[in-house]
């Protein structure tokens, strides 16, 4: 049995926003960034399973085209739900691979590629206001202005642009770097950009659970110096931290000014000496309804959780903090290098 494709309705650069498409026309053969294009390029031979009788099936399409194509991202019409196929091993044997299909699927993996890519052009001054024009974007990036509309959307929900009609696109907000390569506090790694102050909302002496106890090495019965501060630049809150301090150096710390001084800078002026390493470690989380309230941001927006252990230049762990930084204003960056000692260019075959 002979199987028919439906061909798209490519809406063109013309194109409104409400997702309307003209008559039928031939698949697009455009070098629009289009999945038929792709397709091509890194087609897999199609195998049908072959059932009593040697039909060949194929699993959730069998030949046909589920209704009409979307016509909305330059692209030929695509079968519903999954393909059986094959690819060739390096010893010359094929095996058997599930793939999905669908236009929808991959018209929003370009529109998450282009946005990638703008966003990291926002956050490094690329744009000073204003982006290009849907149609540049389409043109620069050789997909369809409905993929340009999707990615722009992702930035929307982010709130890094703002966008209206017979205004188009504008930055909106900008996000500051804070380095991992090296151990600054957030003060020293703002400078530049305003203002750093700190509401002290806890300073104390505390019984310190048993793990943050272990990490910081306190005998048993062994206080710590618990303190937890909303770090502002300017009149924008970034950072919720929270922090455990041995004694000796906690208690120096309480007397003085917390409002103004990052920890660190009071740690190396207390112990007369720097301060050596640290362990991290980061992830993402949601803001719960406290930390989104005292962040001044949605609850359920993201949140980088950074977990950091402190050392003196002599080893000895004196600062373990817990972070919250509001993900929407603070991007993580760094440079690392590969040692060559643990290269192993060895492919497996």
């Amino acid at each position: 049995m002979t199987s028919r494709s439906v061909p798209s309705q490519d809406p063109g650069p013309g194109a409104g926003a409400s997702g309307e498409t003209p008559a039928p026309s031939p698949p697009s053969t455009r070098g629009d960034g289009s999945d038929s294009d792709r397709a091509q390029d890194h087609r897999l031979r199609s195998v049908g399973n072959t059932g009593s009788g040697g039909a060949d099936r194929t699993s959730g399409s069998s030949g046909r085209t589920s209704g009409s194509s979307s016509g909305t991202d330059g692209s030929s019409g695509s079968t519903s739900g999954s393909a059986d196929s094959t690819i060739r091993t390096g010893s010359g044997s094929e095996r058997a691979v599930r793939i999905s299909g669908g236009d929808r699927i991959r018209r929003a993996d370009r529109a998450r590629q282009v946005a990638d890519i703008l966003r990291q052009q926002i956050h490094t001054g690329t744009f000073e206001h204003a982006l290009p024009t849907e149609a540049d974007l389409a043109a620069e990036f050789a997909v369809s202005r409905n993929t340009v509309r999707d990615a722009l959307a992702l930035l929307k929900d982010e709130r890094l642009i703002e966008r209206a009609p017979k205004v188009g696109t504008h930055v909106a907000q900008r996000k500051y770097d804070h380095g991992l390569d090296t151990l600054r506090g957030l003060k020293e790694t703002l400078r530049g950009h305003g203002e750093v102050r700190n509401e002290v909302r806890v300073a104390r002496r505390v019984d310190p659970p048993p793990a943050v106890a272990r990490r910081l090495r306190l005998e048993p019965g062994e206080q710590a110096v618990y303190l937890e501060r909303l770090r502002y630049l300017g009149d924008l809150p970034l950072s919720l931290d929270l922090t455990y301090l041995a004694p000796d150096i906690g208690a120096a710390v309480l007397t003085h000014d917390l409002e103004t001084n990052d920890i660190f800078a009071l740690i190396e002026e207390i112990s007369g000496g720097p301060l050596g390493s640290a362990d991290l470690a980061l992830e993402a989380i949601t803001a719960d309804a406290h930390s989104a309230a005292t962040l001044q941001m949605p609850e359920g927006g993201a949140l980088l959780l950074l977990e950091r252990l402190t050392r003196l230049d002599d080893g000895r762990p004196v600062d373990l903090e817990y972070i919250r930084m509001r993900g929407d204003r603070i991007t993580m960056r760094g440079s690392l290098f590969r040692p060559a000692d643990a290269s192993d260019w060895r492919l497996i075959r």
